[in-house]
């Protein structure tokens, strides 16, 4: 049996994101251990498509969808709110809600850089802060508990991203709001760490004919020699010294060691197949 099998029975898990892509996946996974599931994302038909699913095969757990747009401070506020009246407490958040426009400098415009930042950079800032007031009142109602704020990152976190530079860059900023919100929080046993995926190569952030990162990174030319998205797939794989892209369960097998441990926080964990590796 998976020794995490039983440590989110009963825990309600924030997935930003999750209605699509690594969100919904997350979902999923964590959702089949028992967690109860708040599916918070601005894409309602989808988002209340996988809260059904979910709760058609679910234990005594369930999902909701809740709507989120994370770059509003108002709408995050609301959706922690209507997330607290629903299952009495919030035990995990999980900031997954991100966007990526590939570009060079010279093709990149202010609004779409302003975009990116405010969705990437800002919408964890909105998450962190509009969730907080309910953890340290569970702390406060349970000294003895830990609860956990998980950023869903990228290896463009970690490391530079030709023409993808509102990307890394958002996501880099992203690692130093970890690092510093651990050290705030952890009066409170709150842990707060990032998870920093490699390529999910499979999911729509990639594959999407019309507006994945193939068909983006071939329009910029950010692969020399590439004719066609396929060619760019090869070109990506090749990179992963494991040879294929991150999958879902790589990522949740990092999750859940994040939340079980009660020794680490403020981390960037790389779950990059090898292409990144920390020094």
């Amino acid at each position: 049996m998976d020794k995490y099998s039983d440590h989110l029975i009963h825990k309600t898990v924030i997935i930003t994101g999750a209605a699509r892509g690594f969100g919904a996946g997350i979902a999923d996974e964590l959702s089949s251990q028992g967690a109860n599931i708040i599916i918070a994302d601005i894409k309602e038909e989808e988002g209340k498509k996988l809260a059904g699913d979910l709760n058609a095969r679910a234990r005594r757990n369930r999902a909701v969808f809740l709507s989120c747009d994370v770059s509003e401070v108002d709408s995050v506020s609301a959706m922690m709110a209507s997330a607290v009246k629903e299952f009495g407490s919030i035990d995990v958040l999980i900031s997954n809600a991100g966007i990526l426009r590939a570009g060079s400098l010279d093709e990149m415009d202010a609004d779409t850089f302003e975009m990116v930042t405010k969705v990437n950079y800002i919408g964890y800032y909105n998450c962190v802060k509009a969730v907080i007031p309910y953890m340290k009142k569970q702390h406060e109602k349970n000294p003895g508990i830990f609860m956990d704020i998980i950023q869903i990152n990228s290896k463009s976190g970690l490391q530079g991203s030709l023409k993808n530079f509102a990307y890394a860059g958002s996501k880099f900023g992203g690692v130093g709001l970890t690092q510093s919100f651990a050290l705030e929080l952890i009066q409170y046993n709150i842990k707060v760490n990032s998870i920093c995926p490699g390529n999910y190569f499979e999911g729509p952030l990639w594959s999407d004919p019309e507006t994945g990162l193939f068909r983006q990174y071939l329009d910029a030319g950010k692969v020399p020699g590439a004719k066609t998205i396929e060619d760019v797939r090869v070109h990506y794989e090749k990179q992963v010294p494991m040879g294929r892209g991150c999958r879902v369960n790589d990522v949740v097998k990092a999750i859940n060691y994040v939340i079980d441990q009660e020794y680490e926080t403020g981390q960037a964990i790389p779950v990059t197949g090898g292409q990144v590796m920390l020094k």
